[in-house]
Order: structure tokens, then C-alpha cells, then sequence
């Protein structure tokens, strides 16, 4: 029997975690091997130069390159501010001064009397990358971070915005049937919340401006991520999005309710920490966003059998997903795998699978149309 491979959600409560934590820049690491640390803890560090601004400065006061050092106020090696004078002329009996103010604050670094460019350096940046996850250093990455180990759950989604948060999970609705409700939020400050079915584009505001870290929804709408995030959503990864609360999706767009086994799972892991990042990749190198929870309580015992190592293959049993219309969402476990080929509504032929859906109805759906849910 022919075996398909396709991309799966990871939605396990016990897994072992690997967290590579980078530099963007070479810098210092200040973990060892086998060292424990917590979620918040800072694995590395690093300098960033600051940004180097040219000013065209000669043709600004409108004089000659080489003339331009008798017009200085601040010399090479000085500190400036945004805004204040760096060279000027007095003008015709001190009229029609001309002036050069500094775009920003920083250090002048640089006087051409070749070019008559001004360079000014803004202040370094300095970076710091945390553990994320609580648990053990498993490798250094010298100049750059660590690896950390942890055993936990994982739950993957779908879509996300918003970068790396951390707080205790918290349900804030009665099933995963029911959407967000304002009135549903309460005390919410630093927490990741829980909704089943969805949150309008008012509901996710609403626990952005209450102060919760995160929010994990079944589904939302279009309009109400857009509303969000103040711009359509465009193919590239997200994550560096300017908002303030971390926004993941599990199940798709529209109104669907959380999947069952993905809503036991947090309700299970309710009060604990949860580390989550909505980056989302939906091309080549996917990236899915993720909730972590560590469980300490799993050190020791005999380790899980990593079923999403390598690819995953399609085959009768398998939890799977629908990624297309018209069942998008739906979720359900295959029934059977037809080696042949089987004409499909646009006429194609394609190899496709028979779908045993949680509703009841069983369905033929193309292979390629199909999500591993990795259990």
C-alpha cells in the first residue's frame, strides 16, 4: 500500500522538548551543560552596534567638503542628542543661519572632508535571550545560546501572531463549543486564556487591554485578526507583530470549536505555566505556533515514544485534520487508504482517503487536503 507523508500538529501531553535559544549576533553564553533553568532566566547575551546615520552635512549648510570642520559644534567622538546642533553657518550679517540637527541620539563618529558626510552612531542595543522553558542545559551553542531539555506538553496551532509570553494557562470558557466572552475575562493580568470556539474582534481587545499574555482560541475571523492586528496578514512568518498580547489559533478561521483532545489537554494543564509563541511559517520550513507547559513531575520515567519524529505517515487509524473546503476544519481518523486513483469534482485524479469523521459521516477526501494531528 502506497504511504503518504504530510506536515502534523503536535498535541501530546508528554513529549520531549528541545528549545534552541540563538543569539542573532555572536555574543556570550552563560549556561553550562546540565546546568537547570527556569523559563525566565537569561541563556545568553549580546551587544548589537547601534545604527550608523549619514548626514550630508557640507550640502546642508551649503558649503564646501573640505570647509566643513570650521562649522562644527560637536567634534568626533562626541555624544549628541535627537535634534541638537551639530554644524552651522552664521550667514549673511547673521542672517539666514543654516544649521544641521541630529536625527538622532548617539555618538558622532565620523567627519568627511572628502565627501562632507556626517556619521553618527546611535547607542548600542544590548540582547538577551531567555531559557523560555524550564529545564536542563543540554548543549551549548558556543558564541551563540544553548539547547534546553525539557519533558512536557506540546501544542501546536494552526496560526499565531505575536512573539514568545509566558503565564499560567487559565480557561476562560465553559467548553470548547463556546466562544470568548468579555464578561468571561475577570483578573486576567499576565495569563495565557483559554477560549473554546473563537473571540471576536472586541473579546480579543479586550483581553489585550486587561493584560493577558496570551490568548488560544479554536478559530476567529478574518476581520477580527485584521481588527487585531491593524493590517491584513500576509504570507511571510509572523511573530514580530507590534501587539501585546500572543494570539493562537488551533483549529482554522471562521467559527469551529476547539478539538476535544486539544481542549482536555489545557483544561488538564490549568494554573500551570505555559510558554507560547505565535511565529507562524505556512511555506517551505513551516513553523507552527506552540503552547509548552513543562512537567517536572515527568523527570525520571521512562521517556515517550516520539511518534512526530521524522516525517509521519498517513495511514488507516491516523487522527487527521481538513485543511480544505468544504469540511475545512473537521476533524476525524482514516478509514481506509485506496491505492488507485479517484476523479475528484474539479476532475482531477488523485490519490485520496477515506475519512471517518467525529460526527458520524465518512467522507473521500484527497490525500493532499489532509493534516496528521501527531497523538
Amino acid at each position: 500500500m502506497p504511504i503518504a507523508y504530510t506536515p502534523g500538529l503536535r498535541v501530546t501531553g508528554d513529549t520531549t522538548i528541545r528549545a534552541t535559544r540563538r543569539l542573532p549576533t555572536k555574543g556570550e553564553v552563560l549556561v553550562a551543560v546540565g546546568q537547570r533553568v527556569e523559563a525566565d532566566a537569561i541563556v545568553a547575551r549580546a551587544e548589537m552596534p547601534g545604527e550608523l546615520h549619514t548626514l550630508r552635512a557640507a550640502q546642508m549648510l551649503g558649503v564646501e567638503p573640505h570647509e566643513l570642520t570650521s562649522h562644527l559644534t560637536k567634534r568626533p567622538g562626541d555624544t549628541v542628542e535627537v535634534g541638537e546642533v551639530i554644524a552651522s553657518t552664521a550667514g549673511l550679517w547673521g542672517l539666514f543661519r543654516s544649521e544641521v540637527r541630529a536625527p538622532v541620539s548617539g555618538r558622532l563618529e565620523e567627519v568627511s572632508e572628502a565627501s562632507g558626510h556626517v556619521r553618527i552612531r546611535q547607542q548600542s542595543r544590548h540582547i538577551q535571550v531567555r531559557a523560555h522553558v524550564a529545564g536542563q542545559v543540554a548543549e551549548v551553542l558556543e558564541g551563540e545560546g544553548a539547547v534546553i531539555e525539557a519533558r512536557g506538553a506540546l501544542i501546536q496551532g494552526i496560526f499565531g501572531v505575536g512573539g514568545e509570553r509566558r503565564g499560567p494557562l487559565r480557561i476562560v470558557s465553559p467548553s470548547p463549543q463556546e466562544p470568548l466572552r468579555a464578561g468571561d475575562l475577570g483578573d486576567c493580568t499576565g495569563c495565557v486564556l483559554v477560549a473554546g470556539a473563537g473571540a471576536d474582534g472586541p473579546s480579543i481587545l479586550r483581553a489585550a487591554d486587561a493584560g493577558a499574555a496570551g490568548l488560544v482560541v479554536g478559530a476567529v475571523r478574518d476581520e477580527a485578526l485584521r481588527s487585531y492586528v491593524g493590517y491584513d496578514i500576509g504570507v511571510a512568518i509572523t511573530g514580530q507583530e507590534d501587539v501585546p498580547m500572543t494570539l493562537i489559533i488551533t483549529e482554522g478561521f471562521g467559527q469551529l470549536a476547539m478539538a476535544q483532545r486539544t481542549w482536555d489537554l489545557l483544561v488538564s494543564l490549568a494554573g500551570r505555566l505555559a510558554s507560547i509563541n505565535g511565529a507562524t511559517q505556512i511555506r517551505a520550513g513551516v513553523i507552527r505556533p506552540e503552547i509548552i507547559v513543562t512537567r517536572e513531575e515527568l523527570a525520571g520515567q521512562p521517556g515517550p515514544e516520539e511518534a512526530g519524529a521524522g516525517a509521519a505517515a498517513l495511514a488507516p487509524g491516523a487522527r487527521v485534520r481538513i485543511i480544505r473546503e468544504p469540511r475545512f476544519g473537521a476533524l476525524g481518523r482514516v478509514s481506509a487508504l485506496p491505492p488507485e486513483l479517484t476523479e475528484i469534482e474539479t476532475g482531477s485524479r488523485v490519490r485520496v482517503a477515506r475519512v471517518r469523521l467525529d460526527e458520524g459521516d465518512e467522507v473521500v477526501v484527497p490525500r493532499a487536503n489532509l493534516e496528521l494531528i501527531q497523538e
